[in-house]
């Protein structure tokens, strides 16, 4: 297992620097597929023929994964690591945030404040996936309990739940309401910005060719972002700590993923798998996250998930402080089975 203790701040500091041109590049290299694509599915949604159809319906999925690529570039205008120049990364951040249906300076607070507090027990429930201890579900009534189990059933959180937060919840500052202005003007403006695109694809096309091309793109991208999420934070091997025991580079190392993917996927997702080393420093920019690991290669087995081992993570739903891991409802289920007998 990789020290924490090593001090990984001045190691991965050359890596902090904005590349401009690059990163002008891997907007191109995003958006002209995207819009592309996007004119592609609706040429062959117009043919009539039912495989140009479904050839276009399938065409759908590629095109969710450029607009996960989209809101990867997004987050790192939030962080400040796309451009050398803050206001280049908040005004692309702000244009994109039209698109992905997630407004950028509200999404941005939430996020700095994930980071500030991922891995603490004692400060869950901002830009998290809501995690309960045993204790804490056990403690609840019957209602409560089947409330955090409808919660975390697949269906309801990477079905409904991801359409729900991006298509809806986004169109307010829940969570953030109190906080000033920013994230109120952030939020209505997107909401106006979305619905001058939304108007202008309506009118260039039809509302029909807007409720099957772009509404499904974003919801299936909102659904791949929100898995990328729980399998970067919800994994076999994660580290949670009360207050008084948590380290930044410890939750960092130990309590964030290395998604490795297949390169495309990896391409396509823009390289958010490699996510200890985004917690470990937020500022490197993406397209440089795989070069970390070529010259780190310690890294690569930390927290390291594979695609086949992430869809085993599903079930993994408390946080057992005693033994320091997550656990199913059928391990909790059986526990409490085995000490009654």
């Amino acid at each position: 297992m990789t020290d924490s203790r090593i001090a990984w701040a001045p190691r991965l500091a050359p890596y902090k620097r904005p590349d401009n041109r690059r990163a002008l590049l891997e907007i191109a290299v995003t958006v002209i597929p995207f819009c592309l694509l996007w004119l592609a599915i609706w040429g062959l949604l117009q043919t009539g023929y039912v495989t140009t159809f479904i050839a276009g319906l399938l065409a759908l999925v590629p095109a969710a994964g450029l607009m996960v690529r989209l809101f990867i570039i997004q987050h790192d205008c939030g962080h400040g690591s796309l451009f050398s120049s803050r206001k280049a990364n908040d005004w692309l951040g702000r244009v994109l945030g039209i698109f992905t249906f997630t407004p950028y300076e509200y999404w941005r607070l939430q996020h700095a404040s994930h980071h500030a507090t991922s891995g603490n027990l004692d400060r869950r429930g901002i830009g998290d996936i809501e995690t309960l201890t045993v204790s804490e579900y056990l403690n609840r009534g019957k209602l409560g309990r089947l409330i955090y189990r409808l919660y975390r059933n697949p269906l309801i959180m990477f079905g409904i739940g991801p359409a729900y937060m991006f298509v809806l919840r986004h169109r307010l500052p829940i969570g953030s309401m109190t906080q000033g202005i920013k994230p109120w003007v952030s939020t209505l403006a997107t909401n106006v910005g979305i619905v001058a695109v939304s108007a202008a694809i309506i009118y260039a096309t039809s509302w029909q060719t807007y409720l099957i091309i772009q509404i499904p793109i974003v919801v299936l991208a909102a659904t791949i972002g929100m898995w990328l999420f729980y399998v970067q934070h919800q994994f076999d091997e994660t580290h949670w700590a009360r207050n008084d025991g948590w380290r930044r580079d410890d939750a960092a190392l130990h309590g964030s993923s290395f998604y490795d993917l297949p390169k495309p996927l990896m391409w396509i997702t823009g390289n958010i798998g490699i996510h200890h080393v985004h917690h470990l420093s937020s500022r490197i920019p993406f397209h440089k996250l795989p070069q970390v690991l070529k010259d780190h290669p310690e890294l690569k087995e930390v927290g390291r998930l594979t695609l086949w081992e992430s869809f085993k993570s599903v079930k993994l739903t408390l946080w057992d402080e005693d033994r320091h891991e997550l656990i199913s409802f059928r391990d909790l289920g059986q526990r409490l089975s085995a000490s009654a007998a």
